[in-house]
Order: structure tokens, then sequence, then C-alpha cells
């Protein structure tokens, strides 16, 4: 048997009275949160949710988010995590295609009615029985008449549990894919999926009860929901929560509670680089900080260099995907890392290069991405035609374009789906961002290719401009040519206040192209 709730039960029987969760006022410690987890599964269990149910959650990075995913596990159910940017046809969508029986939604805020659009998603879908409101409260009334809320499903509730004991491969997560491709896909993660990478993300980490991690990373997400929440239960490390990126809060909340584990995505550090208020002290939030991580997409070059120069603290950057539980490689400290690399792969997952024909290449070539090991997902739930062409041969066919150097390492080059093919040629849209962040006066650039008449796609670059500089589409054209293969320039510059984000802080290269 194997429940990863037993991540949090071990914890609040070691340190129960450590602090476990920081969210403004609220410190709840490991053995406040195990308990609400206990009457949030006594409360389904009283509901009717049997082993195997599905339930969805919605939520922000609250104290609540752990407590329902694992009160929601301790019976035996599966997680549906879903994006708290969801409106109510998609939220319909992911109910439906789950099988959820159950769904749990934050009231949200003015700008994102959560609470609004989850009820109205959930009533258009006749196979989900029960809906919970999570009000900011729990003791507050529903923000929607005649909805249960979180509060009422714990009310009177035993503070004590005894987990379902659910099997290694039982299935413990359905964690739907950015659907960049058509309808967005559940991939089935085993509760062995999850350990397995919750212990090697300790490892990479080399986490501590003595630790403070900071969890701006979506809870939604799997890169901060294993990288950072479960790992964090599993060592006993404080998590300070944020539910949404703002580089000002950021750098109060480092220096507040003395963070010395960072994580996060490209553009929050792209973000962090650019904030420099007088108001922290930098040099103590330096000294703090042991260990900063990236992932989601690959972080340029520049902006590593400028964080790193700045606050003295090595960013080691992964590779993985929701089907990789989800880390796949990582710069690993005790091995070196190369910065621009994916570094190596993780304890007992295996890595290779194949061309179109699935022969492996030798190092230097560039192919698609395969893995096979403990992290890869049973598949997509419900979906045989795509899991036929993922998964193939017993390896994981991850759909990114890399390469291997003659050390082992791995660099990935770009995503197979947004490679662009101009008269003939492969055009990276990585290495032309790679080159144009480097002028000084772009701040941020996204590169993906146009219909074109002649040349079948030719090359447009969006650019955020830095504060205060005025470089013309022109000029950034000619020193782009300058510095890159005449056939790899945009033709095309587009400049723009801002890109499109998801809520992961990913570019969507997908809106970019609408």
């Amino acid at each position: 048997m194997l429940n990863i709730s037993c991540l949090l039960e071990d914890s609040a029987r070691r340190y129960p009275t450590k602090s476990a969760y920081v969210f403004m006022d609220t410190d709840l410690n490991f053995a406040q949160v195990n308990g609400a987890a206990n009457q949030v599964a006594n409360g389904l269990v009283a509901k009717g949710i049997k082993p195997g149910d599905k339930v969805a959650l919605s939520c922000f990075n609250l104290p609540y988010f752990p407590i329902i995913y694992f009160g929601i596990l301790k019976v035996g159910g599966v997680v549906v995590p879903l994006s708290v940017l969801l409106k109510s046809d998609e939220i319909t969508y992911h109910l439906t295609d789950s099988g959820a029986k159950a769904y749990f939604c934050f009231i949200g805020t003015e700008d994102l009615p959560m609470g609004k659009m989850g009820k109205a998603g959930f009533d258009a879908t006749p196979t989900c029985d029960q809906f919970y409101m999570i009000m900011p409260q729990p003791e507050m009334p529903s923000a929607i008449e005649g909805a249960e809320t979180l509060g009422s499903l714990m009310a009177g509730q035993s503070h004590v549990f005894e987990s379902h004991a659910s099997g290694a491969d039982d299935t413990a997560l359905i964690i739907y894919t950015s659907g960049t491709t058509g309808r967005p896909k559940g991939a089935e993660l085993t509760h062995s999926n999850i350990f397995c990478n919750t212990v090697l993300s300790a490892n990479l980490l080399s986490s501590s009860p003595k630790d403070t991690q900071l969890i701006v990373l979506p809870l939604f997400h799997i890169f901060a929901m294993v990288v950072l929440m479960t790992q964090g239960l599993y060592k006993g490390v404080r998590s300070i929560l944020l539910p949404r990126f703002d580089a000002e809060a950021v750098f109060g909340l480092l220096q507040k509670h003395e963070v010395t584990i960072f994580a996060g995505v490209p553009t929050m550090y792209w973000g962090l680089n650019h904030y420099n208020e007088p108001k922290f002290d930098y040099d103590q939030i330096s000294k703090n900080l042991r260990i900063a991580v990236s992932g989601g997409a690959s972080l340029p070059l520049q902006v590593m260099e400028d964080f790193e120069k700045r606050f003295n603290v090595p960013i080691i950057e992964g590779y993985g995907m929701s089907e990789g539980s989800p880390v796949v490689t990582f710069n690993h400290l005790e091995q070196g890392r190369k910065p621009g690399s994916i570094g190596t792969p993780v304890w007992g997952v295996e890595v290779k290069i194949v061309d179109e024909h699935g022969d492996e290449v030798p190092p230097g070539d560039r192919g698609e991405l395969l893995y096979r090991g403990h992290n890869v997902m049973k598949g997509y739930y419900n979906k045989p035609e795509a899991n036929a062409e993922t998964l193939k041969g017993g390896w994981l066919h991850s759909g990114d374009i890399a390469m291997k150097d003659e050390d082992g390492f791995y660099y990935i080059v770009d995503r197979t789906k947004d490679m662009i093919i101009r008269g003939g040629l492969n055009v990276y849209p990585r290495e032309v961002e790679e080159v144009m962040i480097k002028h000084e006066a772009v701040s941020l650039v996204a590169v993906i290719g146009i219909p074109d008449g002649k040349m079948g796609e030719e090359i447009k670059a969006f650019v955020v401009r830095n504060e205060g500089e005025s470089v013309t589409a022109d000029e950034l054209r000619d020193w782009t040519k300058s510095k890159i293969a005449d056939y790899k320039y945009p033709r095309v510059i587009e400049f723009l206040d801002a890109l499109p984000m998801s809520a992961t802080g990913k570019i969507l290269k997908k809106e970019l192209r609408e």
C-alpha cells in the first residue's frame, strides 16, 4: 500500500507544533493541517465519496488547498486540480471529462469570480453531484444561495481519520495538460509517481526542516504541487503562500520570513530582475536564499545571469511535464551544472533523443526527447488514441526537441509544434529569442511562425521594450540579422506593452498566433 497522504501524516507526528503553512496572518502547524484534512475526509465519507471517486479542486495558494487535497486522498479519492482561470464552459468540460463526483471551488475575487464560474460550470454538469464553496473564513455562509460550503462539510467532523490503504499504482491525481493542441487531456498519476518525484525533489533541493520556501507558483500546477508542496510536507519545510506573483510582494515575503528556497518560472525571474525599489534589504534577502529553482519553460541565459549576479544564489534549472509527475531531468548541484541546460536525468529515469524514425541520435544532434521510469503517467484518462501516440514501446514521447552534449547534459531546443519551417529550413524560436533578448532595449521577446505564401512560414517576433528605450523594428531587425544566420532573423517585429501569460507564468504563444 502507498497513500501519499502519509507525507502529511508523518510530518504531523514528527513536527506537530512546527509551522507548516503561512498565509498573511494565518500560521498553521503540521498537526492543525492534518487534523483539518481529516475533517474533510470524514465529511466526504459522510457524503458518500468512496475510494476511486474523482473530486475536483479550484483554489488559490491558500492553506485550504493542501487541506482539501489531502482530505480527498485520505478517503482514497482522486484529486482533479483545476486552473483558477477556467471559465464556466471549461469547468464543465473538465468535470465531465474526469467524471468528478464532487467539486470544491474558492469564492474568488471581484476581478476573478471563481465561485460564480465554478457554480455555473457545476450546474451544467449532470454527472457531478456535490458542490462546495470555499469561503475566506470557514464559518462564513455561502456567497451563492443554496450552495454548501467547505465549512459546513467540516463542521462537527472528527479530527481523526484512518486513511484508505491505497495501492502504489492506484491513481492519485488527474492533472490536465495545458491543451495547446486541442482540448486538455487528463494525465493519470499514481501514488507511486508522486511519492518518487517528491523524494527526488527533496534530494535535488537538499531540503530540511530548517528551510522556509515561498510558494508563488500556483498549487494547482504539477510543478508547485510536487516540487514544493509535497516535497515540503515530506521534509517538514515551512511554506509561505502567495496567491499571485507580484515582485514587490515576493521581496516583502522573502525578507520578512527569511526564505531559503525560491522556485519560479522564467517570467518571475525576469520580473524580480526588473524590480529594484530601495524599500528592501536585498543583501539580507540574498544571504538568506540558499537555492533557486526554475522550470515550466526554458530560462533565457541573460535572465539567469542577471539574477545570479544580483543575488549570488544558483538557479538550478530542470525539465518536466505533467505526464512525468513532473520532474524528468535536473541540474544536480553535487554533479555540477551547466547554465542553459536542463541537466541530467533524475534518479530512476532514462532519457534518450531520437530522430523521426525512432533511432537514437549522437551527441550534438537534435531530435525528440523520450523518457521512461517511475515518473511516467498511467496514461491520459479515457484517451486510448492519445496514449497510443504518446506512450510507445515503454517510452513517453515528449514532443520536445532536445539535444545532448558530450558530457551527458540535455538542452531543450524547442517544442516540436513551435518549430518554424521557413523555406524548407528549420528555425527554432528559442534560439532567436536568446539572441534578441541580449539587445539592451529588449525586455521580453516571443518568436512564432506566421503563414507566408512564398516561404511557407515567416518569422515574427513580439517584443516588450525596456522602460525608456525606443528601438525601432528596423533597428532591431538589422541588429538581430547581424547576430544570426540570414534565414533565422525575424522579418516581422511587433511591439507590445506585455505578452500574454498563463496562470503559471508561461508565455502563451497560442494567443499570439490568433
